[in-house]
């Protein structure tokens, strides 16, 4: 099979390996489409940490091919998004709820091969069968909604709530798209027009930067959520947070940023780490709400390339002007 390596940080190489035999519980995936997330930008650009190429890409679709022991054979043929970070459920934080921090987690396409490759074998109780009603091209951006969906979620605002998202990456657009399909009021800020006039499309009401205090002091949101993850965005969300906001954080920035502690407490804002989603259940709720058609995920992509154009197709999405790039791997054919 072709497969797309990470030598080291900027070079990517296409090679080819042998197509892998799923063992017991595990399903073999021809994948179709895999999206460029935040994370493989970051790996394209630093590096890993093996001493051998990683296939990197998380985001992936496909066909079930095969099978292993313990596996129905009736799953193969199935249509199917990957979640891709697999808790272990044995260690104190998956029995205490929170698998998303999970100590043991496996992530594919970061501790382990990932999908820029033709075929993937997986644990199967973390590939989804999808509905046929849900096209390919929003079952490629599930996990990322899924992503979105659980950081709205964790905040605890409600529909026909005002809520504020800084940063309309993929991540800032899917949660802008989830919340006004919703019924949510939303407020976003952002620097690249396109996205702007997106956003807005989508029902959203746009703040500039230099006004961010004022309208949320005006409007009141009852949550920010910042999804830029530039240098200073999260102290940005902090300081603009009206008094008793909780600030949700989904951009990830490994800048320093820094807030006073004291202007903190008096405003009795809270600051929480949104990180993934919980298995199994919060990739469930997003695939029944695409399902369902309440949402669409794919709208947000905005750009495809070919697995062969992988250097490319990174290079294009390190700049930040597209909403999501995918990657087409093969045609959706079922065995």
């Amino acid at each position: 099979m072709k497969s797309a390596y990470l030598i080291q940080p900027f070079d990517i190489q296409i090679g080819e390996s042998s197509v892998p035999s799923p063992g017991y519980g595990e399903v073999l995936i021809k994948l179709t489409m895999v999206g460029i997330c935040g994370s493989d930008i970051h790996l394209y650009k630093n590096g890993h940490s093996y001493d051998n190429p990683l296939i990197i890409g998380h985001e992936g679709i496909g066909i079930i091919q095969a099978v292993g022991e313990g596996v129905s054979n009736e799953r193969i043929g199935e249509r199917v998004v990957i979640e891709p970070n697999i808790p272990c459920l044995d260690c104190p934080e998956c029995w205490s709820g929170r698998g998303n921090v999970c100590r043991n987690k496996r992530i594919i396409g970061v501790l382990e091969p990932g999908c820029f490759t033709e075929y993937v074998s997986l644990p199967a109780k973390v590939i989804h069968t999808l509905p046929e009603s849900i096209s390919t091209i929003d079952a490629v951006a599930i996990e990322p909604a899924t992503v979105a969906l659980a950081a709205l979620n964790r905040s605890g605002a409600k529909p026909g709530d005002k809520i504020a998202v800084i940063g309309l990456g993929a991540i800032g657009m899917l949660m802008t798209h989830i919340a006004t399909s919703l019924g949510y009021e939303v407020f976003v800020t952002e620097i690249m027009e396109p996205k702007i006039k997106k956003a807005v499309e989508m029902g959203a009401t746009y703040v500039p930067v230099d006004i961010i205090e004022k309208v949320y002091a005006a409007e009141e949101p009852v949550v920010v959520f910042e999804c830029a993850g530039a240098e200073k965005s999260a102290t940005m969300a902090i300081e603009a947070a009206p008094r008793g906001v909780d600030v949700i954080l989904l951009g990830l920035s490994e800048a320093q940023n820094c807030f006073n502690p004291r202007s903190l407490s008096r405003k009795g804002n809270n600051i929480i780490p949104s990180l993934i989603y919980d298995h199994p259940f919060d990739f469930k709720r997003c695939i029944r709400l695409v399902e369902k058609g309440i949402i669409h995920p794919g709208q947000i992509i905005s750009c495809y390339y070919a697995l062969d154009d992988l250097k490319e197709a990174l290079e294009h999405a390190s700049k930040g002007t597209e909403n999501k790039i995918v990657i087409r791997i093969s045609e959706e054919t079922k065995q």
